[in-house]
C-alpha cells in the first residue's frame, strides 16, 4: 500500500513537472526547428529575444529533472534539446563568405608571419643559388645545359645572339607567351609543391629544392647578362617573378617548418609536433596556390604586351612591395574575435 502512493506521488510530480513547462520546451523546439531550417531572419524580433529566455528554462528543467531522477526519457528529450540550443547560440556558424574574409584578412596573413624565419631562409637560399647558378655558368658554359632543361630554356642558350635573346624580351608573339606561361606556371606550381611535400624528410629536400630553383634563375640571368641585357631581363622577370618566386619561397618555407618540427620536436612527440606545424604550412600553402594564380595571369597578359623596362620593374616593384605589406604590416581582427 505504501508503495503504491509512493508511485502515484511521482506521477503527480511529473505530471505536475510537464504541465508547468512542457510549453516552454515545445516553444523552444518549434523555434530551433524553424531557425535551423530557414534562418534567423524566419523569425521575429520578439521570437528570436525569447531563444535564449527559453534555452534557460529548459537547462532549468534539465537540472530539476536530473536532480529529481524523474523519469529517464524525459532527461534525454532535455539533454537532447539543450544541446540543440547551446549548439544554435553559442556554437561556430561561419558562412562561406565569412570564412573566406577570414582567410584573406587574418589566416594566410598570420600563417605567412609564424614562418617569418623559414620565409627569409628561403629567400636567402634562391639568392645563393642564383649566385651559384650565375657563377658555374661564367665558368664553362656547358653547366647551362646541365642546369637548365631544353623546354624551360625555350631555345635560349650561351651561345644565343642578342637578337635572339632581345626578341624574346620584347617580342615573340601572343601564341609563343602563352604557351611558354603556361610551362612556366605549371613548373613553378610543381616546385611549390615539391618543395613542400618533401618537407618532411627533415627539411633537406625542400632546401635543395629551393637551391636548384635559385641555380636555374642564376644560370638563365648570366646568358642576358653575358650580351649586355641583363637589366632588360630583370625587368621582363620582375613583372610576374616578384609574386612567383616569393610564393615558391612560401612553400619552401612550410616543407621546412614540417621537416624541422619532425627534426625537432622539442617537448612534444614527432606526431605532434607535425601536426602542429602542418595547420600553419596547409594555409600558407592555399596562398601559394592563390600567388602563383596571379602570377600566372601577370605573365600571360601583362609581360608582354607590357615593353616599357620602367613600367616592367615598377610593376614588379609594386606587386613585391603588396604582397609584403600584406604579410607583415597588414592587421585585421578575425571575425567574431571582437
Amino acid at each position: 500500500m505504501t508503495l503504491s502512493v509512493g508511485t502515484d506521488a511521482v506521477r503527480q510530480s511529473l505530471a505536475s513537472f510537464r504541465q508547468e513547462r512542457e510549453a516552454d520546451w515545445k516553444a523552444f523546439e518549434a523555434l530551433l526547428a524553424r531557425v535551423e531550417k530557414r534562418a534567423p531572419r524566419a523569425l521575429s524580433e520578439d521570437e528570436l529575444l525569447s531563444l535564449p529566455l527559453l534555452y534557460r528554462s529548459a537547462l532549468s528543467s534539465l537540472s530539476v529533472a536530473r536532480a529529481t531522477s524523474l523519469d529517464s526519457a524525459l532527461i534525454a528529450y532535455l539533454e537532447a534539446l539543450c544541446l540543440r540550443g547551446y549548439f544554435y547560440l553559442y556554437g561556430a556558424r561561419r558562412s562561406l563568405r565569412t570564412r573566406i574574409g577570414d582567410f584573406f584578412l587574418h589566416d594566410w596573413p598570420a600563417a605567412i608571419r609564424d614562418l617569418w624565419r623559414e620565409v627569409w631562409t628561403s629567400v636567402a637560399l634562391t639568392v645563393i643559388g642564383a649566385i651559384a647558378g650565375y657563377w658555374l655558368v661564367a665558368s664553362d658554359k656547358r653547366w647551362y645545359d646541365a642546369i637548365i632543361a631544353p623546354s624551360l630554356a625555350g631555345g635560349r642558350n650561351p651561345d644565343s645572339s642578342a637578337e635572339t635573346l632581345r626578341s624574346v624580351l620584347y617580342g615573340g608573339g601572343d601564341h609563343f607567351l602563352s604557351g611558354f606561361a603556361a610551362y612556366l606556371f605549371t613548373h613553378n606550381t610543381q616546385v611549390s609543391i615539391l618543395a613542400f611535400a618533401l618537407g618532411f624528410a627533415f627539411a633537406v629536400p625542400s632546401v635543395l629544392i629551393i637551391l636548384m630553383n635559385g641555380c636555374m634563375l642564376g644560370a638563365i640571368f648570366h646568358i642576358y647578362a653575358a650580351k649586355g641585357l641583363g637589366f632588360e631581363l630583370g625587368g621582363w622577370l620582375s613583372i610576374h617573378g616578384t609574386t612567383e618566386l616569393f610564393a615558391i619561397a612560401i612553400a619552401g618555407a612550410a616543407g621546412m617548418r614540417i621537416g624541422t618540427s619532425i627534426a625537432f620536436p622539442g617537448e612534444l612527440t614527432r606526431m605532434a609536433a607535425a601536426a602542429q606545424a602542418g595547420r600553419v604550412a596547409a594555409t600558407a600553402m592555399i596562398g601559394v596556390t592563390v600567388m602563383l594564380l596571379f602570377a600566372g595571369l601577370l605573365e600571360g597578359i601583362g609581360r608582354q604586351t607590357i615593353t616599357s623596362d620602367v613600367a616592367r620593374y615598377s610593376i614588379g616593384g609594386g606587386m613585391l612591395a603588396l604582397w609584403i605589406c600584406y604579410f607583415y604590416l597588414f592587421r585585421m581582427v578575425r571575425h567574431g574575435d571582437r
